[in-house]
């Protein structure tokens, strides 16, 4: 794997991002049969690789509120559990088919994603007690591509929209580890690998179709 130093979210993340099938958006390679999500994926890389700049992406305020309280919940997971998370900005496989961009890594085994959510939906994965099959597949993605043996999620209920956003108080955080599951990674870096020719065949097509106008 390639780790390139930069901060998550700056002029050169982005730039190192451009055109690279991402385990942020691994779930929405694997919704082939889901409606337009993977081609709609596919059109976004290829119109990066085209242009060479990083393609907008719509967000929100709850979206950006996820980002204010992103500090907070790592923090009360480095005190929880007595370690020291660090960071790091784009990591990708040796031949820059895939990337990830690790909320943090702990010790030489370990990864976190951190995550927030509704206090409500923080109660529904308290009481159901496993892994967000939700973020499997990003997280898999990240075990995959950093090599590394577990990755714990961390979720905060959050109150407020944007600027404004909180963690709220009365629900406590959601923390739940998973492993390597050797089998779904296979059939993910297998999807990965079918996507990618895809994409590229896609590029090929669309500079053909440029220069003949």
């Amino acid at each position: 794997m390639i780790v390139h130093e930069c901060d998550q979210n700056s002029d050169a993340w982005y730039r190192v991002k451009v055109g690279v099938p991402s385990a942020s958006s691994f779930k929405d390679i694997l919704a082939e049969g889901k409606g337009l999500t993977r081609k709609a994926y596919m059109h976004r890389l290829a119109a990066e690789r085209l242009t060479g700049e990083f393609s907008e992406m719509y967000t929100n305020g709850y979206m950006e509120g996820g980002h204010v309280v992103e500090d907070e919940i790592r923090n009360a997971y480095a005190f929880l559990h007595d370690v020291e998370p660090a960071r790091l900005g784009f990591v990708t496989l040796d031949d820059g088919s895939a990337g990830c961009s690790p909320d943090s890594i702990i010790g030489g085994k370990g990864g976190l994603e951190i995550k927030s959510a509704l206090p409500n939906l923080v109660v529904g994965y308290i009481d159901a007690d496993r892994f967000p099959a939700e973020h499997k597949a990003q997280v898999q993605g990240n075990l995959w591509i950093m090599e590394r043996e577990w990755w714990d999620i961390a979720i905060g209920p959050r109150a407020g929209k944007g600027a404004e956003a909180k963690i709220a108080t009365g629900v406590p955080y959601f923390f739940k580890r998973t492993y390597r599951d050797e089998v779904y990674i296979a059939e993910l870096a297998a999807q990965v690998a079918r996507f990618n020719d895809e994409l590229a065949a896609l590029v090929e097509r669309i500079r053909s179709y440029g220069e003949a106008a």
